[in-house]
């Protein structure tokens, strides 16, 4: 039995590593990782195993990039997002992110369509 044992422990780390590198990519380098988030859909929970060993995985992958880490389900979609604290000048910025991605949907929504 303890082989098994060793075996799961080793598909548990692999599996942290590779949700904290994917939580790395989504990261917005302006933010100075604030504003983390991760959506997984149904195909990436089934190849990863578990959803209860996912969201541990998650967790763990979060703490060590100093997230304060919570995970919900949702249709079939697991989002792991980083609910810490968000520094004004941070807050601000993607704010201002926010609002121009708006202006320039509504400027594209007013063009005239051939």
């Amino acid at each position: 039995m303890p082989v098994e044992d060793e075996l799961a422990r080793r598909r548990y780390v692999k599996l942290v590593d590779r949700l904290e590198s994917l939580m790395l990519a989504a990261l917005r380098p302006e933010y100075q990782g604030y504003y983390g988030q991760l959506i997984l859909n149904s195909d990436d929970l089934a190849e990863m195993g578990e959803l209860k060993d996912v969201r541990r995985a998650a967790r763990e992958a979060g703490r060590r990039l100093g997230w304060k880490t919570t995970t919900h389900l949702v249709g079939g979609r697991l989002f792991v997002l980083d609910e810490r604290e968000v520094p004004e000048e941070i807050e601000r910025l993607a704010g201002d992110a926010a609002a121009a991605a708006i202006d320039r949907g509504r400027q594209e929504g007013r063009r005239p369509r051939d």
